[in-house]
């Protein structure tokens, strides 16, 4: 068994666009110039926000951080994301989700120009990924696609599926994998709440995509030996033995899910480190396209 080291591959990641970034400098080029917004005082957004900012100052990036109370209206935070959409020292920005109740996020997703949009959840990039034409790619997604990649795990003519049917992994996943592309050329079959038979369908599976959320919902029981699983899921789960009262559990029951799977991704440390490394690599691509 092999597990799918999402720290030490975004790292190294890190490491190539730090090289890059060292490399448009010297040639007198434009420094990439990530922002993000962050609207109101969710601390699982603040916390990612900040590791954002910390992985630009890690690989040479200029960041901006751009902080509005919980009380923004729509109104201001679109006026905000004119103002970043019209400035062209800023390549690319995200608006952290999720947004306050009285905000609608996909009219705010909806304002961020495309050429801009890291994250890739504008519907030209949503659209021009489903085509596979080059495009944004969102992160997890593509986090994803880069851990199978650098692990060699072969996707061609393998059955995956897909738990989870959300438009930020599930659904790209399904259309990503199914594509003529290196790490492509699956046969995919995607499943969510509503799925028959669901053990049936995942014993049949050559690699399981886990991303519903539920912890420990996919068991040894459901998987069929030398599986490649790929688990998105992180649950926070009370647990009074640890020092900050709780543990962090992936949608897939580890320790006895690996002891059949021929490659595993672990919970932390595996898909999600993987999400910034690639938000700084459509950076790259965004400086590049614009400049």
């Amino acid at each position: 068994m092999i597990i799918l080291d999402g720290k030490k591959t975004s790292s190294d990641i890190k490491d190539e666009i730090t090289q890059e970034v060292l490399q448009l400098k010297k040639d007198g080029r434009k420094t990439p110039h990530l922002a993000a917004i962050i609207v109101g005082n969710d601390g699982a957004s603040r916390t990612y926000v900040g590791a954002k900012v910390k992985a630009c100052n890690r690989v040479g990036f200029h960041s901006t951080l751009v902080e509005l109370s919980s009380d923004t209206s729509e109104k201001e935070l679109l006026s905000k994301i004119e103002e970043l959409n019209n400035n062209n020292e800023i390549d690319g920005f995200i608006v952290q989700l999720p947004l306050p109740k009285h905000i609608d996020e996909q009219k705010i997703l909806m304002a961020v120009d495309p050429n801009k949009d890291v994250d890739g959840f504008h519907p030209t990039n949503v659209g021009k990924m489903a085509l596979n034409l080059p495009t944004f790619i969102s992160a997890t997604p593509y986090g994803i696609l880069e851990l199978l990649d650098r692990y060699h795990v072969e996707t061609s003519g393998k059955h995956v599926v897909v738990i989870g049917r959300s438009h930020i992994v599930g659904s790209p996943m399904s259309i990503l994998l199914s594509q003529k592309r290196k790490v492509g050329n699956a046969t995919v079959t995607i499943t969510h709440s509503r799925t028959q038979n669901l053990t049936e369908i995942t014993l049949k599976a050559d690699i399981i995509i886990a991303a519903l959320g539920i912890p420990e919902f996919l068991t040894a029981s459901m998987v069929k030996d030398n599986v490649t699983i790929i688990d998105v899921g992180i649950t926070r789960v009370e647990d009074s033995s640890k020092k900050n009262g709780y543990r962090l559990l992936g949608d897939v029951a580890f320790d006895e899910v690996s002891k059949k799977a021929s490659f595993i991704t672990p919970v932390p440390g595996g898909v999600g480190p993987m999400t910034i490394a690639m938000l700084l690599k459509n950076t790259l691509l965004a400086s590049k396209m614009n400049n």
